[in-house]
């Protein structure tokens, strides 16, 4: 600010401009803050996170033979709520496997160990 605009402000605007230079903003040197939470002057000017366009994606293959198939055609339409004809033509947006494995149960063998003894003993 220049001469002839400090002395267009009112007194309070005064008092409050001195205010801010007697109290510089708190720093990780100027109070017990963490470094953590200093403004980085890289960090501003950063690029944004996230893959890059044109980036190829990646996901767990398919399997070529599932045991099931389940069809989550919804039977009525999430705007209007009018029944939707089970035949009606649709595009298949995305779809997953879900693997289930089957619980583990133990195979149980007995051993039984006859004591006998010899007649000629």
């Amino acid at each position: 600010m220049d001469r002839d605009t400090l002395e267009k402000l009112s007194k309070p605007e005064l008092v409050e401009i001195v205010l801010k230079l007697q109290r510089p903003s708190k720093t990780s040197r100027t109070s017990s803050k963490p470094p953590s939470t200093d403004r980085k002057a890289r960090r501003l000017q950063s690029k944004p996170g996230g893959a890059k366009p044109g980036h190829q994606g990646h996901s767990r293959s398919l399997h070529e033979a599932p045991n099931e198939v389940v069809d989550h055609r919804p039977e009525v339409c999430p705007q209007c709520d009018t029944a939707l004809d089970a035949h009606l033509q649709a595009d298949v947006i995305g779809e997953y496997d879900e693997i289930d494995l089957p619980p583990i149960t133990p195979i149980v063998r007995r051993h039984p160990l006859p004591g006998s003894a010899c007649l000629h003993a």
